[in-house]
């Protein structure tokens, strides 16, 4: 029978995964919502808030170690209204008091605390913070808030006021877009950075950053850039050799806590698996290196495996943190291997296993555990064991399937179990690009599912968004990151499915955006929209991060679409936003590598390649495989479209591809090696 829990707070009445971990602390924890913050108005408190997720291992430790304990729970309960935030699911109160504690500390992460006046402007931050130096904090503030309020609301006013200053964009008067050359000067200077023999940045921890490496894969593939294109396929290859890859099970942890990308925290997130999906498929179509292909095929294994919903919803994560065999919640438990269990199930096969995934010193991590790392090609650890490559994948394929179904006896990290609608944005459009370049017809299919989903369950009465779901249920308005992720991967899906109603959801979508998110002294788009909830300040998200920016995505998805709809004013908004963008961009290039991407694609040709006629579909495949980011693609069969691109192309008994540049097109052509040579020739 279970045992009774002692307490029970109000996170017990939440659906989020995170908040209901917290719901029998004996702290007094309230969700964020409209009844709570009156309340500490009304009763002149301090709020208390913490902010954290699911997967976050430091997150558990502090509730452990703090919220866990009733000599700090009678602290926090006494004087302070005390807030729970899933970040995941309010990335809106996550941006804004991550920014005060930037501002306060010079770093960030979670558990990100704050302590705020009732009116929720924050005076007071800190990450992971030990039992009695919290007890100590908590007291030391609320004596001098009840004896020297002033001094604490001063520092409020000026936080408050540095936020909106801190989030503001500096507009230039200077309409000059970025060129090619200065975006070339840019990646000199910004590569000075990069580590070229194990890849990512010269330092600990490494972050993936696919959005940086995208635009690099891009620029060094049309600039003939050998050192850019040497040091993006060392990064690929460093993270999927990496122990951040899980190699029994597919699909990368967050990031890695050493330099060779060895041990990571372990905790396995949807977004950083779909925008790698996408990246590891465009870096396949480039190279055809095999390793690459593995890498999406084991990633789209995991996330179908562990992550998806029977509705076709993808969940949101898995922690970080398992059960080991005494019964203790430890990070990477679930993940690592000690000798003598590979010994023993490995058998025969245990010594070549050993040499390629490194149990020895270089392998090792802690207390006699190991964690799976390559640092050499097959070939090389096949000549060491005469044997031939092909004979060596064989028998660690076997030995993979072995500890996979060894690893399904131990306790599973905890799962995330709320859907999000912009991370599953992000997965629909890493398995769109995985069926155009690796073009299994499985991919196709299940991002067709997913967008059904997200059709079916996230879509409002007028036709927005929501951000969440879980339990049949949608109840959070739509950030922007919701609306950008789910037009990009609509978009997506309509150049692999041909089915023209993705693309004109996306329009929609597109409208809604334009009609309830702008900014129209900047052209940008706020992060709420003018029907969400009213904070201490209206963001605006610009910097690109792991994850890019919702503006950065948003001004992709305008370029994208001014050629689908050269009717609408697409292409004028998207000219004032880069306007806007211009000085960030140049000043900070590494924090806005999405947008230098698309500085890139607008100061190149940009084509619109339609193919029409009975069989559009083969010809269309062998050209979209190939690794074309300054393209878009519309296709039919049908006599009749409403969509520009395809009006009054149909030539009965023909099968035509146009080149078009600004909707002028070539003559129509037959022949798919024509039409690549047409993209990659100046007009």
């Amino acid at each position: 029978m279970a045992k009774h829990p002692k307490f029970t707070n109000n996170l017990i009445k939440e659906s989020s995964p995170y908040l209901l971990q917290h719901a029998h602390n004996p702290v007094n924890w309230e969700a964020w919502n409209a009844d709570v913050l009156q309340r500490a108005n009304e009763e002149n408190k301090l709020i208390l808030i913490s902010i954290g997720y699911a997967a976050c291992h430091w997150c558990h430790v502090m509730e452990h170690e703090c919220f866990e304990d009733e000599d700090v729970a009678r602290a926090m309960n006494s004087h302070f209204i005390n807030i729970k935030i899933d970040r995941e699911e309010r990335p809106d109160i996550d941006h804004i008091y991550m920014d005060a504690l930037q501002m306060m500390t010079g770093s960030g992460g979670w558990p990100l605390n704050i302590l705020a006046l009732p009116d929720g402007r924050p005076f007071w931050g800190a990450t992971f913070v030990k039992k009695q130096e919290w007890i100590q904090v908590l007291n030391q503030l609320q004596e001098l808030y009840e004896n020297n309020p002033q001094k604490i609301i001063g520092y409020a006013e000026n936080m408050a006021h540095g936020l909106k200053e801190i989030n503001a964009v500096t507009i230039e008067n200077n309409n000059d877009p970025i060129t090619v050359s200065d975006i070339k000067k840019i990646v000199k200077d910004w590569s000075t950075y990069f580590d070229t023999f194990l890849g990512g940045y010269k330092r600990a921890p490494k972050f993936m950053m696919p959005v940086n490496l995208n635009f690099l894969l891009h620029y060094g593939h049309s600039q003939k850039d050998e050192e850019i294109n040497e040091y993006v396929h060392t990064t690929l290859t460093r993270m999927a050799w990496g122990g951040i890859f899980d190699h029994v099970g597919g699909g990368f942890s967050r990031y890695s806590v050493d330099t060779k990308w060895h041990v990571p925290h372990f905790e396995k997130m949807l977004y950083d698996n779909g925008l790698l999906i996408s990246l590891y498929a465009k870096a396949y179509a480039v190279t055809k290196n095999i390793l690459f292909k593995n890498v999406v095929e084991k990633s789209i294994s995991f996330i179908k495996e562990e992550l998806l919903d029977i509705s076709n919803g993808f969940y949101s994560s898995l922690d970080a943190d398992s059960l080991s065999d005494t019964g203790k919640l430890v990070e990477g438990a679930f993940y690592v291997w000690q000798e003598k269990e590979l010994r023993e199930i490995l058998t025969d096969n245990y010594a070549l296993f050993a040499d390629y995934y490194n149990i020895n010193s270089y392998g090792y991590w802690e207390e006699d555990n190991y964690v799976l790392i390559r640092d050499a090609e097959t070939t090389e650890i096949a000549n060491r064991h005469n044997l031939s490559e092909k004979k060596v994948l064989t028998i660690l394929t076997k030995c993979l399937k072995s500890l996979k179904q060894e690893r399904e006896k131990r306790d599973k990290p905890r799962l995330d179990d709320k859907i999000l609608t912009s991370w599953n944005g992000l997965a629909l459009k890493g398995l769109t690009d995985a069926y155009r370049y690796l073009e299994n017809s499985a991919y196709l299919e299940l991002a067709q599912q997913n967008a059904d989903f997200i059709l079916n369950n996230l879509v409002d009465k007028e036709n927005g968004l929501y951000h969440n779901h879980k339990n049949g249920k949608s109840t959070i308005v739509g950030f922007l990151e919701d609306y950008a992720t789910v037009i990009e991967g609509f978009i997506g899906l309509f150049q692999v499915s041909y089915n023209e109603k993705w693309l004109h959801h996306s329009l929609k979508l597109t409208h809604y955006v334009l009609d309830n998110f702008s900014d129209t002294s900047t052209g940008l788009f706020f992060f709420t929209s003018n029907k969400g909830e009213t904070l201490i300040r209206k963001t605006l998200e610009v910097a690109d991060n792991v994850i890019p920016s919702s503006n950065s995505i948003m001004a992709h998805n305008l370029l994208k679409l001014s050629k689908y709809f050269p009717e609408e004013s697409f292409e004028i908004r998207l000219n004032q936003i880069m306007n806007t963008m211009r000085k960030s961009i140049t000043d900070n290039p590494q924090n806005h590598a999405n947008w230098l991407h698309l500085s890139l694609l607008m100061g190149q040709d940009y084509y619109e390649i339609v193919v029409i006629g009975k069989n559009f579909k083969p010809l269309c495949k062998s050209i979209m495989n190939s690794y074309l980011p300054n393209t878009i693609f519309a296709a039919s069969n049908s006599k009749t479209s409403n969509l520009p691109l395809l009006m009054n192309r149909y030539i009965e008994n023909k099968t035509l591809i146009y080149v078009c540049k600004h909707g002028t097109c070539q003559l129509p052509i037959e022949e798919t090696e024509e039409a690549l040579k047409l993209v990659k020739t100046q007009f």
